[in-house]
C-alpha cells in the first residue's frame, strides 16, 4: 500500500526519471476506460463528472477511449480554472473533438442524465476535508443515481489514507486506484482495481525531487536546535556539521567542545554557539551536562565529528548514548560504540564503507558499489535497530525494513567533510521528521547541493555546499 502523500512524491520522481505525468495520464485514462467497459457493454450511456485537477484530467483521457459508448463528460467549474496543463490539453482535445461537454458554474445547474455508469473524477487522493461546492451537491446527485458508480483513485470525499470521510462523499460501486492501493480503500464497501499506469519501480527505490515535498520546516512556536558534541583532535568537522545544521533548517546550533579547541571552532562562523568544557577531549565526566543540556532543550544530537578515537572519548560516547533519549546523528568517531551501547535514543548512523565494516555491517571493497549490497546493509540495519546511511558515490538508507538508494553528488564530493554536512543536514531535519524519512532527504539533498555547484568539480570544498543546501532542500521541490 501507499499513502496519498507518498504517491505524490513517487508521481515527481518518475517524472524525474523521464516518464512525464501527461504519460501517466494518459494511462491512467485508458485504466478507467478499461473498468467502465468492465462494467457495461458498447452503447450504454456513460456519465463523466470531472474535476478542476488531474483527476478530471485522468476522466478526459478516459472519454477517448469509449468511442463505443454515449459518453457526456460535465465539468465542475470553468475551464479556464483546470488547475494543470496537462488537464487542459486534454479538455482541450475533447472539444476540439466534438465530445458533448458541459460546464458546470453552479452546482444548482449539474444536470446528471440517466445513464448506466457514473465516473466520479472529482477530487483525487491529494484533497482530504470535507467536499465544498459544487462537489458536495456533485456527490448528492451521482449517490441519488440508479447507475453504476466508478471512482477515479479514490471516491471524492473519501480520505484515502483513513477510508473515513468528513461529510458527504460519493458512494461507489467500483474504484479504480493507479500504481499501488490506497490504505483508505480497504475500509470501503467497493471493488477495487489497483491499475499499473507504468511508474517504474525506480521511482520508488531511489530517492528524488519528489522526496523533496514536502520538507518541513518548523511551524510558529517550534524551535529546533542541533546539539554537535565534538572536535578535539579536529575542528573543521564539527564546525561543518553544525552549520549545514543550520542550513537545514535548525532555528539554533550549538557545539559542545573541550575548551583548548572551542575558540578555533567558534571561528569558523559567527552563527555557531560554542560551549566548551574542561580537558583537551571528551570523558565519561563530561557526559552528564552535555546529556542535561540536551534533554533539557530537547536538542537533536550529532555525536562524533571531529571526537578522535581515545579510549576514554569511546567509553564517554557511549555512556552519552546509553543516558541520552533523543533523535541522535551518531557519526564518524562515535560509530563503533553503536552496536555494543542499550539505549532509548532513536539513532541515524552515517558509515562510510570502512566504518561500516568496523560496526559489524557488510565489508565492501573501495572498486564495488555499495548499492549492491543493499539486502545486507538493511540486515544490519534491522539487526542494529537503527537507520542507517551507508555513504559512497550512492548513499544506500535503510531502517531495517525499507531500503532507498540515494544517487545524487558529483566525483568532486569525494573531498573529505561532505560526510561532516550530512551530519548536520540530518539534525536541521530530525526535529521534523522521522528518522527514516530525514535520512533519505538527508542523503539526497547533500548530494543535491553537490549537483548545483558541478561547475566547482575540480575545486570543490565541502564548505560550498552550505550556501547550495536551502536551494537543494526548498529551491526545487515543486519543480
Amino acid at each position: 500500500m501507499i499513502s496519498a502523500a507518498r504517491m505524490a512524491q513517487v508521481d515527481a520522481n518518475a517524472a524525474a526519471l523521464g516518464v512525464p505525468r501527461k504519460q501517466l495520464m494518459e494511462s491512467s485514462g485508458n485504466a478507467v476506460a478499461r473498468e467502465v467497459r468492465a462494467v457495461v457493454d458498447p452503447g450504454a450511456r456513460i456519465a463523466i463528472v470531472a474535476g478542476r485537477g488531474n483527476n478530471g484530467g485522468d476522466a478526459f483521457v478516459a472519454a477517448r477511449f469509449l468511442d463505443d459508448y454515449d459518453v457526456s463528460v460535465r465539468l465542475l467549474g470553468r475551464a479556464e480554472a483546470i488547475a494543470t496543463d496537462i488537464a487542459r490539453e486534454n479538455w482541450a482535445a475533447l472539444g476540439r473533438a466534438e465530445y458533448d461537454l458541459a460546464e458546470v458554474r453552479d452546482s444548482r445547474d449539474l444536470d446528471l442524465p440517466d445513464c448506466e455508469v457514473v465516473v466520479d473524477a472529482m477530487l483525487g487522493t491529494g484533497v482530504a476535508g470535507a467536499l465544498r461546492e459544487p462537489e458536495a451537491s456533485a456527490a448528492a446527485a451521482i449517490n441519488d443515481a440508479d447507475a453504476t458508480v466508478v471512482s477515479v483513485d479514490v471516491p471524492s470525499g473519501v480520505d484515502a489514507d483513513t477510508g473515513e470521510a468528513a461529510g458527504v462523499a460519493v458512494e461507489a460501486d467500483r474504484v479504480v486506484t493507479f500504481h499501488d492501493e490506497k490504505p483508505g480503500l480497504a475500509a470501503l464497501d467497493a471493488e477495487v482495481t489497483v491499475a499499473d499506469i507504468g511508474i517504474p519501480p525506480a521511482a520508488e527505490r531511489f530517492v528524488g525531487p519528489g522526496d523533496m515535498r514536502p520538507v518541513r520546516r518548523g511551524g510558529p512556536g517550534d524551535e529546533s536546535r542541533a546539539y554537535v558534541v565534538g572536535g578535539g583532535p579536529y575542528t573543521g568537522a564539527p564546525a561543518l556539521a553544525a552549520q549545514a545544521a543550520l542550513r537545514a533548517g535548525a532555528d539554533l546550533s550549538f557545539v559542545a567542545a573541550p575548551e583548548p579547541v572551542a575558540d578555533g571552532i567558534q571561528g569558523y562562523a559567527e552563527d555557531l554557539i560554542v560551549q566548551s568544557y574542561e580537558g583537551d577531549r571528551l570523558a565519561p565526566e563530561q557526559v552528564p551536562d552535555l546529556v542535561a543540556t540536551a534533554e533539557r532543550y530537547d536538542d537533536v544530537v550529532v555525536l562524533g565529528p571531529g571526537l578522535g578515537t581515545a579510549d576514554e572519548t569511546l567509553v564517554a560516547a557511549e555512556q552519552f548514548l546509553a543516558e541520552f533519549s533523543g533523535p541522535t546523528v551518531v557519526d564518524a568517531d562515535a560509530l563503533p560504540v553503536v552496536p555494543d551501547v542499550d539505549t532509548d535514543a532513536a539513532l541515524v548512523c552515517t558509515p562510510n564503507r570502512k566504518e561500516l565494516a568496523k560496526m559489524g555491517g557488510p565489508e565492501i571493497e573501495s572498486d564495488e558499489p555499495i548499492r549492491e549490497y543493499a539486502d545486507e546493509i538493511e540486515s544490519f540495519a534491522a539487526d542494529l535497530g537503527h537507520v542507517v546511511v551507508a555513504k559512497a558515490a550512492e548513499d544506500v538508507v535503510s531502517d531495517g525494513e525499507r531500503t532507498r538508494i540515494s544517487r545524487a553528488g558529483t566525483p568532486g564530493m569525494r573531498v573529505g567533510g561532505t560526510g561532516d554536512t550530512l551530519a548536520g543536514i540530518l539534525a536541521g531535519l530530525l526535529g521534523d521528521h522521522d528518522p527514516f524519512r530525514a535520512a533519505c532527504v538527508a542523503a539526497y539533498a547533500n548530494g543535491r547541493a553537490g549537483e548545483l555547484l558541478a561547475d566547482r568539480h575540480d575545486g570543490l570544498v565541502a564548505s560550498d555546499l552550505l550556501d547550495a543546501l536551502p536551494r537543494a532542500l526548498w529551491g526545487e521541490g515543486d519543480e
